[in-house]
């Protein structure tokens, strides 16, 4: 009887391992996304969002975000803006080429979801909770970032706004 019940025992696990990665979904970013941030001035969004999203709503606590954003596709409406945005003075994208956001984990809440990470921005990580929600596969979410915690412009502290607002939406496929 034992000699049986240990390979219907493997089985079993190897069964619901297989069936949790697929459900798990590796999600393609859609061309339609929008990175949007608003310091009052400047404002714009950026293009260039790349990377990996795997995540199932129903088993969130196996997601995975590790996701970059080109920081030369900056866009303030503004061709002067932008190239100062791009400058050593403020995101220094010729230093810095991307901003980055890696998950650490992902839980449920009450109006959503929230992803714990690291965002790497001008050479500096810093821990953040990003929330967001995920309906018609659409990931929705806001984040408030200080600058100066990235070393940002310091040497004009009251220039602009410190804190940036970003508004996130990203479509993505299967």
């Amino acid at each position: 009887m034992r000699k049986f019940l240990y390979p219907v025992v493997a089985i079993a696990i190897m069964a619901v391992c297989s069936f949790t990665a697929f459900q798990s979904a590796d999600l393609k970013i859609a061309d339609n996304y929008s990175v949007k941030f608003d310091g009052g001035d400047p404002s714009g969004e950026f293009k260039g969002l790349q990377g990996t999203i795997n995540f199932d709503p129903a088993n969130p606590g196996a997601a995975k975000f590790d996701v970059t954003i080109d920081v030369a596709t900056i866009n303030t409406g503004n061709g002067m803006k932008n190239t100062h945005a791009k400058s050593e003075k403020w995101l220094d994208a010729a230093k810095y080429p991307v901003i980055r956001f890696t998950s650490k984990s992902v839980a449920k809440t009450a109006g959503g979801f929230e992803a714990k990470g690291t965002l790497d921005m001008h050479g500096v990580q810093k821990e953040v909770i990003l929330p967001f929600t995920f309906a018609d596969n659409v990931f929705k979410g806001n984040l408030e970032v200080n600058r100066m915690d990235y070393n940002v412009n310091t040497a004009e502290p009251n220039h602009g706004g410190a804190a940036f607002k970003i508004a996130i939406t990203v479509p993505v496929t299967k």
